[in-house]
């Protein structure tokens, strides 16, 4: 048996079983009955055959919900099952056919709901729509996980934009005091040239004013 979903194995075994039991009747049993007990057994191949032929459905539904690669691994099993079903149909058509009484079975739906196997085959049925259901929450649930993900997903790429233009803004604020530091030092280096020059000029003009005076007293006395 293929590897698959837990839904398509169980569909999966349910077929087995009931293409074991059709063969069976179709093969072994049904041509060693005669009359009323042929009818019945045919009744009952009918019934496994519908039921098969629904649950062969629901894997194909189901084969539709799984992953691409899965999926591809899988449909020529499922194939197969469609392939054995049409052979199954035709092998009852004959044995129906042979027997003279397919007229009679198709309109004996009462013989049909009183029939055991026929509450088994509703038990099978409702228990096939309870996964089919089960499997339709799972889809919601992981719709509705996928959404949140999203959800949260853009709230975070709204937190990194809001944090990508503060650290924009901040940069520009460092590159602007950057440049403001680089001014003032440059203007304090000019300061300090004016300093010196205007340091050495009033020395000059002191040392000329003291040469003055010493000649002025020089020539006064001598």
């Amino acid at each position: 048996m293929s590897e698959g979903s837990e839904l398509f194995n169980s569909y999966e075994q349910e077929y087995v079983v009931l293409r074991k039991s059709l063969t069976k009747i179709l093969e072994s049993k049904i041509p060693t009955l005669r009359g009323e007990e042929k009818k019945v057994a045919s009744r009952a191949a009918e019934r496994e055959l519908e039921e098969a032929d629904e649950i062969v459905e629901q894997m194909e539904i189901e084969l539709h919900n799984l992953p691409q690669a899965l999926r591809a691994r899988l449909q020529s099993k499922l194939r197969g099952y469609k392939a054995e079903m049409s052979q199954l149909k035709k092998t009852l058509k004959n044995v129906v056919s042979n027997s003279g009484e397919r007229d009679e079975l198709l309109g004996d739906h009462t013989v049909l709901d009183l029939d055991s196997a026929g509450m088994d085959q509703r038990s099978r049925l409702l228990a096939g729509t309870d996964r089919l259901q089960d499997s339709s929450r799972r889809l919601q649930d992981s719709h509705r996980l996928a959404l949140e993900t999203e959800s949260l997903g853009v709230g975070i790429l709204g937190d990194l934009r809001s944090q990508r233009e503060q650290i924009q803004h901040t940069r520009d604020t460092l590159f602007e005091a950057d440049s403001s530091i680089d001014r003032a030092t440059r203007t304090l280096k000019s300061m300090t040239r004016r300093m010196m020059t205007n340091k050495l000029i009033s020395a000059a003009i002191v040392l000329v004013l003291i040469l003055i005076i010493c000649f002025i007293i020089y020539m006064k006395f001598f």
